[in-house]
């Protein structure tokens, strides 16, 4: 007959894991049971409800976190260890990484208004890639020229990305980031080299059609 409270141990091992993968504050973020430790232990709870979790539900949550793999004992909770590194390069971007729509008026020497009716008109035509955040519009900086205008060999690679539906922030993090795709290349720094361009154009494409490949 099952226990009414979840096996001590593994609450404690579980969370151990976790801690030393340094994945534990990730939880919350991927919609997963969380955690406290307190004098009693370790203390897991259901995100749906707020209530204890229960002993299987830790069990299934145990075995989700070590379906990797063939040796559960050396697995690693790849989607965790996915979005840890997403929320870190999140971070890094809104630190260096954008403008708002006062920064881009600026670099045109325009109004604040024409630049957000021109950027978003922009938008609409995918030549242009903005990122929402906490209610506010974020114009990230790499895609601009000195002149505050989206540079011209990015287009295409814009275009392809934002009609297949790629999340802005996904889109934001590959352009910046080195890129399998490209041999570790960053793509919009090597899309400055016509001879790199196509290379660049081509792996956008492929991009987008992984993108679109689970709609079908």
């Amino acid at each position: 007959m099952p226990c009414s409270s979840p096996d001590p141990r593994l609450a404690e091992q579980l969370a151990g894991w976790l801690e030393d993968l340094g994945l534990a504050d990730q939880l919350a973020a991927a919609g997963l049971p969380t955690y406290v430790r307190d004098a009693g232990g370790v203390r897991w709870t259901d995100p749906a409800t707020g209530d204890p979790l229960g002993p299987d539900r830790l069990v299934e949550l145990d075995r989700l976190l070590r379906a990797q793999g063939d040796d559960p004992a050396h697995a690693v909770p790849v989607a965790l260890v996915q979005l840890r590194r997403e929320t870190r390069l999140r971070q890094s971007l809104l630190e260096h990484g954008s403008l708002d729509y006062a920064g881009v008026a600026a670099l045109r020497g325009t109004s604040e208004n024409a630049a957000r009716f021109a950027l978003h008109k922009a938008a609409g035509r995918r030549a242009v890639l903005l990122v929402q955040h906490e209610g506010a519009t974020l114009v990230p900086s790499f895609q601009l020229d000195e002149a505050g205008e989206v540079r011209h060999e990015l287009l295409a690679v814009l275009e392809t990305l934002l009609a297949a539906g790629l999340d802005p922030w996904r889109t934001w993090i590959w352009l910046t980031s080195p890129a399998a795709l490209l041999g570790g290349a960053v793509p919009h720094e090597a899309a400055r080299e016509p001879e790199e361009l196509p290379v660049v154009q081509r792996a956008a494409v492929a991009l987008a059609e992984r993108a679109r490949a689970p709609q079908r």
